[in-house]
């Protein structure tokens, strides 16, 4: 079959990894590019020299011919871009947040219906060798009905963004749409057999005065109608990148970690221990673990998407409810008190 024609939106530092993702895929082909500046589009043109680069994302979707649109670009652009590509008939693949309004996010969602176009969200953590094989083996019932989800990181400072974009509140929405909002969606896939969310609780507070809406320090915790519930907890006020996840349920737990000294680092640590009920295993991971292999996974899916029609692992709904609990989170810290999510979310 021919490869699958990809137009990518953005090349920033998580766009170039995007870039080479695509670029890597025997079965995709990078054919366009935006890039916002002089430089990065000469940088871009000398990297892909078959691609057509663009200063803008509404010129590369009105003159590019392609079938899925790539969107890394920041959070604030994503609405415009997704509907402008789904106005025209092309599949999309969403960086995560979808947007950084629920109005934006369920505009997404409503265009990829009205133009029948798929759909994927970039919470490529469910496409992880570590993070999905939890998922098989709670699907496995090795732990029984899982009760308890923790995901919780500490790291390093973010970086500020192409011109500042990750410490503008108006551009960013806010730091727990970041790294956040994966976890939420972790911890809603792993309980998924107990429904949705009934009720959320959330802290959040900043080292510096001048983003008091930017949390350094975020937590929440969200509970279910059977009992079940999950924490979700990040710093940013640390060192290096260290992420946990443990689970526990009616039979078993486990326990998960990675870390490395950069958040991208193509020699990272991890390990996953699991006890189910009787005996304590340390299970041994086969492909390499982290967000730029995750990445790589996330193209082949989508690549299978487009040709196939077959369901991402993140669908638009998805997406809808992490960004969905995210801004319920943000919610509860404004009020201080937990806060119905049904009845905040209405969708």
């Amino acid at each position: 079959m021919p490869p699958v024609t990809f137009a990518l939106a953005g090349f920033g530092a998580w766009g170039r990894l995007h870039a080479k993702s695509i670029h890597d895929n025997p079965d995709a082909r990078l054919v366009a590019i935006t890039a916002p500046t002089e430089a990065t589009r000469a940088e871009a043109a000398a990297a892909y020299p078959q691609a057509r680069i663009f200063p803008t994302a509404a010129e590369m979707i009105a003159q590019a011919d392609f079938q899925i649109i790539d969107v890394a670009t920041p959070s604030h652009t994503h609405r415009d871009i997704a509907l402008a590509a789904m106005a025209r008939g092309r599949h999309v693949l969403l960086e995560k947040p979808m947007a950084i309004t629920l109005a934006d996010c369920q505009a997404i969602v409503a265009g990829a219906r009205q133009h029948r176009v798929h759909l994927a969200v970039g919470h490529e953590l469910r496409l992880s060798s570590q993070w999905g094989l939890i998922k098989r083996l709670i699907g496995q019932g090795v732990i029984g009905a899982p009760q308890y989800v923790l995901v919780e990181l500490s790291r390093k400072p973010y970086r500020t963004g192409a011109s500042g974009w990750r410490y503008d509140q108006q551009r960013v929405g806010s730091w727990v749409l970041e790294e956040p909002i994966h976890f939420f969606d972790l911890a809603r896939w792993y309980l998924e057999g107990s429904g949705n969310p009934v009720e959320l609780y959330a802290y959040g507070n900043s080292r510096d005065p001048a983003r008091p809406s930017l949390f350094d320090n975020f937590s929440a915790m969200f509970r279910y109608q059977n009992g079940s519930y999950a924490v979700v907890s990040q710093t940013l006020a640390a060192f290096e990148h260290h992420q946990t996840v443990k689970v526990s349920g009616t039979k078993g737990a486990l326990w998960a970690g990675w870390s490395g000294a950069l958040d991208r680092t193509l020699e990272p640590s991890y390990f996953l221990k699991v006890f189910d009920g009787e005996k304590l295993e340390d299970v041994k991971i086969e492909k390499h673990s982290g967000e730029v292999f995750e990445l790589r996974e996330e193209i082949a899916q989508c690549v299978e998407m487009v040709r196939t029609g077959k369901k991402p692992a993140a669908t638009g709904e998805d997406g809808l409810w992490s960004a969905g609990l995210c801004l319920v989170a943000e919610e509860s810290i404004r009020q201080g008190r937990p806060l119905p999510v049904a009845e905040m979310l209405k969708f």
